[in-house]
């Protein structure tokens, strides 16, 4: 029986990651290659994912096509890549699963950059030998350009009555990079002849899931997924997934309840993610029905005027306990409530706005050009983050030279989201510095030399913040990263987010030797699946259990899993200023009104805090 037949009555498993895996044997060449010279470790990986229950698997052909296989000069070498890829994967199956000959897309955001022309001939040459060595099925994944999609799929229709897989990734939820909206691109491939439609790449479970909410079942076609293992981190050099298979399993019942009927992994997933779907999954009944969710729409307002006070961060918040507070600039043009939750922020007397640098790899408005804004307009103190990864020496260097020049001497230097999982696939991670050497480089400039030791003719005047996650399995060599940002300059942290009162005490216990103050990141939950979200999806966030649970019990409730964050964070407030004397409040999806109530919290249990510590003294 064939895959498409059987998936009208069940749900089916499709494999994950080969490139996470042929990473992890310590490949770091072209992939697909490894088809010629090492048949074995393929045949492995295809046997792993069967073993872990899934009903297709996919060649090992994803870049085996002319245009890519030409940065490794084996572009004459398509044919015998493809088909060595289709006999080794039928190897692996025998009469166990279904083959799918893969073939990835080609553009990312210059699609003007390949054209059209040659991706046709490319394409044609690699289905050509997919076909021919007799796949089940033909699976296209990872198109970010809907011209490019829709010429392969009218080719491959016209050449084959296989069942074909047509997959698209996103940048947001629920809308291609052209700003077709998911809908309308199902609608499209379904009526080219796609058998199945669906998404991979780039998003985890949390944005899928978002994104499929807004999806109509197709009339004709059926709905896919293999989402990434969630974000990758970039760490020493190296990305990798940290996804729970768990979280995975999890997933699984929302995504069949978004009609998902064949479901599989991309990036970062392994056997384990699998296994995980199919023990939840495997052989059950897809819906037929589903409730489309209404498309959410934000509302905005405007700024005002003020001054700000002058000491560096780093001498304040050792002097007194301090709260800062997170407001990221805005994605888009209108910054209205941007500036109207700063004011509200300096109503209640934070002691800085903090602005990330594009974080997760997305295009803001340029948090100097806001920071310039808040200070001149609402006289709030700006700490701008700085990260490694949008811009190469010069562009640091020059960068460093604005900030100083525009009085915004509050800094914080981080390493940076990898670009990959951000708006712009295909775009450069500079990464010409890591965060210790971004430290330096600002140190250096303190002194009135550039980073080549060039005489600049005047000194810098910057305090300089650091980036501290406690969250790892070893806190102790977490600490000696700290040490090394302090050798080189540091001189204040910031952590990520904390979500226990246990690992507050672990910070304080591993670095009370240190002189250098901490800053305690938290950042207020705002449901069930934002904090599931977090602690699978996002690099260096975990959440305990009992909060992962408490907020559970709201699930659909939206007013009172807010109410619960606000709460849970409160009672971690208490906890962090017992411990340290800085708080650093993350603002969550602009929800400014949650980082005012809570900074007034800090503010007023640090003074209630001051006040005990006053009186023990008088009574001693």
């Amino acid at each position: 029986m064939s895959f498409l037949k059987r998936m009208e009555n069940e749900i089916l498993i499709a494999d994950g990651a080969i490139g996470t895996l042929l990473h992890s044997y310590g490949a770091g060449t072209c992939f697909e290659e490894l088809n010629l010279s090492q048949p074995e470790a393929i045949i492995k990986i295809h046997k792993a994912y069967m073993d872990a229950g899934a009903d297709l698997i996919q060649t090992n052909s994803y870049a085996a096509n002319y245009i890519k296989l030409e940065r490794y000069g084996l572009e004459d070498q398509v044919k015998e890549i493809n088909s060595a890829a289709v006999r080794l994967a039928r190897q692996a199956a025998g009469s166990e699963a279904y083959v799918l000959g893969t073939m990835g897309g080609n553009r990312g955001i210059r699609p003007s950059a390949i054209p059209i022309e040659e991706i046709k001939r490319s394409f044609r040459e690699q289905l050509y030998c997919l076909l021919l060595e007799g796949v089940d099925g033909v699976l296209l994944e990872t198109f970010y350009d809907m011209e490019e999609i829709e010429t392969v799929l009218a080719i491959a229709r016209k050449e084959t009555d296989l069942p074909i897989i047509a997959h698209v990734t996103l940048q947001e939820i629920g809308i291609m990079q052209d700003q077709t909206p998911l809908q309308e691109v199902f609608n499209r491939l379904e009526n080219l002849g796609a058998d199945i439609v669906g998404l991979n790449c780039r998003l985890g479970p949390h944005h899928m899931i978002s994104s499929l909410e807004q999806i109509k079942l197709p009339t004709r076609a059926f709905l896919s997924v293999y989402p990434n293992a969630g974000l990758p981190a970039y760490t020493d050099g190296k990305f990798h997934y940290e996804g729970d298979p768990e979280y995975f399993r999890k997933s699984a019942r929302s995504f069949r309840e978004q009609g998902i009927r064949l479901i599989g992994g991309c990036c970062g997933t392994t056997p384990e993610h699998i296994k995980a779907l199919a023990d939840e999954l495997k052989g059950s009944q897809p819906v037929s029905n589903k409730l489309v969710a209404a498309k959410k729409v934000k509302v905005v307002a405007a700024p005002a005027d003020v001054k700000r006070p002058d000491a560096p961060l780093h001498e304040l918040v050792k002097e007194r306990p301090s709260v800062i507070v997170e407001l990221d600039s805005p994605r888009k043009l209108d910054t209205k409530r941007f500036f109207e939750g700063a004011k509200a922020l300096k109503e209640i007397g934070i002691d800085a706005l903090t602005l990330a640098d594009n974080s997760l790899a997305s295009p803001r408005i340029s948090n100097s050009a806001v920071g310039h804004l808040v200070k001149d307009k609402i006289g709030m103190r700006p700490l701008v983050h700085l990260t490694c990864r949008d811009r190469n020496i010069i562009g640091l260097q020059s960068h460093l030279m604005g900030l100083h020049t525009l009085g915004l001497h509050d800094v914080l230097a981080v390493t940076g989201d990898p670009a990959r999982v951000g708006d712009f696939p295909g775009a450069s991670s500079v990464f010409d510095v890591s965060s210790f050497e971004l430290i330096e480089m600002i140190k250096q400039l303190n002194s009135g030399l550039s980073y080549s030791g060039k005489d600049l003719g005047q000194k810098g005047a910057f305090s300089i913040g650091a980036a501290f996650n406690p969250n790892v399995r070893s806190i102790d060599k977490a600490v000696l990263r700290m040490e090394k940002k302090i050798r080189a300059g540091a001189d204040y942290f910031i952590t990520q987010p904390v979500y226990s009162e246990k690992m507050l005490l672990a910070v304080q216990e591993a670095t009370k030797h240190l002189d250098t103050p901490i800053y305690i990141g938290l950042m207020p939950l705002t449901s069930s699946r934002n904090a599931e979200f977090l602690h699978n999806e996002v690099p260096g966030i975990k959440i305990s259990q009992e909060i992962l649970e408490t907020m559970a019990k709201f699930n659909n409730e939206p007013l009172q899993s807010k109410k619960e964050g606000i709460a849970i964070t409160k009672g971690l407030i208490e906890a962090a200023a017992e411990l340290f004397n800085g708080i650093y409040l993350i603002t969550p999806f602009m929800n400014y009104e949650m980082s005012v109530e809570l900074a007034r919290y800090a503010k007023e249990y640090s003074s209630h805090l001051q006040r005990r510590k006053q009186n023990v003294n008088l009574v001693n």
